[in-house]
């Protein structure tokens, strides 16, 4: 058997989430149906997390073992044929049987977009949340200070999560600010990218950051009050959870492999 570690990217628009959902139309039930296309195996795709419905990737990774000798190099051309053009795999490397996609990952990096501006991008609508009021950068950039490092982060959490401890660590939060060439020098406030890279995310956890976040930028809430959300622990602390569309998997990173997702054959 060989292990194989896949990257894709997808656009979420029109998915029920990445993982297998009784209602089916996800992106899990998709691969899996190209992959029997190509081997004629029922193989189960373990993914490096899950995504909720309308959540795009950019580099989402997930493996799975095959019996298939077809070479490494040929399966992203081989499923990008059997895939829907809104799901595309980017890469492909083998890896040791031992590698799991989830709990191999060291660290993860979410992006979340919100469209300053007064009218909204329509070609970007479906990845942007539309926020034309005023925002507060810079009381935004404090706010996100406070979540830096090791947290219970229950707060942030949707009310359904499973998970035994919400004990999670960011490493880096940071909000990049897009004028683009027609905003720069006007009023309008250009494309704001919050990135939040850490070792794990519970459910909604990015979401209802961004949701608290963007109360902070209304000066609804002192950046300052990010802490005692977190020292709460009570997911009525915290602001309401943001659309799902602005949310995107920026990126997964491992260590230890002879080759990374993002740079292994690509042919």
């Amino acid at each position: 058997m060989r292990n194989l570690l896949m990257t894709l990217s997808y656009d979420g628009t029109h998915y029920f989430g990445f993982q297998t959902q009784p209602g089916g139309n996800t992106v899990q039930d998709h691969l899996e149906e190209a992959i029997r296309h190509l081997t004629g195996e029922d193989v189960k795709i373990h993914g490096s997390g899950r995504t909720d419905a309308g959540v795009h990737a950019r580099a989402q990774t997930f493996h799975f073992t095959t019996a298939s000798q077809i070479p490494v190099e040929r399966w992203r051309h081989a499923l990008n044929g059997r895939l829907p053009s809104d799901i595309r795999i980017t890469s492909a490397v083998e890896v040791p049987l031992s590698f799991h996609s989830r709990r191999s990952a060291k660290r993860k990096t979410y992006r979340y977009s919100i469209n300053g501006n007064r009218v909204f991008d329509v070609f970007n609508r479906q990845y942007q949340l539309h926020h034309p009021g005023p925002l507060d950068v810079v009381a935004m950039r404090e706010g996100l200070k406070y979540l830096v490092g090791t947290h219970d982060f229950t707060s942030f959490a949707s009310r359904h999560s499973t998970k035994q401890s919400h004990v999670r660590t960011i490493y880096e939060a940071r909000i990049e600010v897009d004028h683009g060439l027609d905003g720069a020098g006007t009023h309008e406030q250009g494309i704001l990218h919050i990135y939040l890279t850490g070792n794990g995310f519970l459910q909604h956890m990015v979401r209802i950051i961004v949701g608290t976040l963007l109360q902070v930028g209304e000066g609804k809430r002192k950046p300052e009050e990010m802490k005692s959300i977190l020292e709460a622990r009570d997911r009525a602390a915290a602001g309401p959870t943001a659309e799902s569309k602005g949310l995107m998997l920026w990126s997964v990173e491992y260590e230890d492999l002879a080759e990374a997702p993002d740079s292994a054959a690509k042919s």
